[in-house]
C-alpha cells in the first residue's frame, strides 16, 4: 500500500519549492529501503497523487533523484531506487573529536571563498576571549567529498596566531593542523550542535535550495594551556555529514544511568 505525506500545490509557508520538499522525502525512503532495487517504485501518476501534487511537480523531484544517481528510469519498465548511489555519507565520531576532524580535513578537500583580517564581532571577540574591536583572522572554507560539497565552514582565529599560516595553507592542510605547527596545538573543545537553515550565500556553495535545513555546529576551540584558539561556525548538508555517539548503560551512586562511551564510567 502506497502511504505519502499530503502535500499542496498552494502551500506557500516553507521557503522551501515543493518539488525539492519531496524530493527530500523520497531521498529519505530510498535511504531507508522502502523500495527494493529490483521492484518499480510506483509511478508518475500513484506519486502525484499520493502526495496531492501535479505530475510535473514529481517529474522535477525524480530528475534530480536520477542526477544524483538513486534512481534508475527505465523506459518501458518503470522506476528503480538505488539506494547508496551517491556512497554513506561522512560520519564523525565525537569520540576522539579533534583527531577525527584531523583525519576528515585530510581525506577531503577545501576550497577557500575568503580570508581576511577585520575587528571581531562581539560574539567572536567573547568566544576567543580577545577584547572588544581587536582583529582576528577571519577564513570561509567549503569542504567536499569527492566533488560534492558538504560542509561551509566560518573560522576565526586571534590575529597573532593567524599570522602563522595564510590562505593557500587553509586550503591545502587542515586548520588543527596549521594551528599545531604554530604552537597552538588544540587540546580540548566545546560544541553545540543545532539546525540552521541555508542562506542564499551558503545555498549557493553548498547546492542545495535556499531554506534547505543544514546541520549547524559551532566549537570553541583550546590548546594546552586554555587559551581560546579558535572560534568555528560550520554548516553542514545531513544528506552527506553526519555526527555518530555510542552510548552504554552504567551504575553510578546506586544509580543506573545513560552515558556516552569516551566518558569515564568511574
Amino acid at each position: 500500500m502506497l502511504v505519502m505525506a499530503r502535500a499542496s500545490e498552494r502551500d506557500g509557508e516553507s521557503p522551501l519549492p515543493l518539488y525539492h520538499r519531496i524530493y527530500l522525502v523520497l531521498r529519505q525512503r530510498i535511504a531507508e529501503g522502502q523500495w527494493k532495487p529490483d521492484a518499480a517504485m510506483p509511478g508518475e501518476h500513484d506519486l502525484a497523487l499520493g502526495f496531492n501534487v501535479s505530475r510535473i511537480t514529481i517529474r522535477r523531484a525524480l530528475e534530480r533523484l536520477e542526477r544524483e544517481g538513486l534512481i534508475n528510469r527505465r523506459r518501458g519498465s518503470g522506476t528503480f531506487a538505488q539506494p547508496g548511489g551517491e556512497g554513506a555519507p561522512i560520519r564523525q565520531d565525537l569520540g576522539g573529536l579533534l583527531e577525527n576532524l584531523v583525519v576528515m580535513g585530510r581525506k577531503t578537500s577545501a576550497r577557500v571563498l575568503a580570508f581576511g583580517y577585520a575587528v571581531a564581532p562581539a560574539e567572536v571577540s567573547a568566544a576567543l576571549e580577545v577584547p572588544a574591536r581587536d582583529n582576528v583572522q577571519r577564513s570561509v572554507r567549503v569542504r567536499s567529498h569527492r566533488g560534492q560539497p558538504f560542509s561551509h565552514l566560518t573560522a576565526w582565529v586571534p590575529e597573532e596566531i593567524g599570522h602563522g599560516f595564510g590562505r593557500a595553507d587553509l586550503a591545502r592542510r587542515p586548520l588543527l593542523i596549521l594551528l599545531k605547527e604554530a604552537g597552538f596545538a588544540p587540546a580540548e573543545a566545546d560544541q553545540l550542535i543545532s539546525a540552521r537553515p541555508a542562506d542564499a550565500t551558503v545555498a549557493e556553495a553548498l547546492q542545495v535550495e535556499v531554506g534547505s535545513a543544514l546541520l549547524y555546529v559551532r566549537r570553541q576551540v583550546r590548546d594546552a594551556r586554555g587559551r581560546a584558539v579558535e572560534y568555528l561556525q560550520a554548516l553542514y548538508r545531513p544528506d552527506l555529514y553526519e555526527y555518530h555517539m555510542g552510548m552504554r548503560r552504567v551504575s553510578r551512586f546506586g544509580r543506573s544511568l545513560w552515558t556516552t562511551q569516551t566518558e569515564s564510567a568511574d
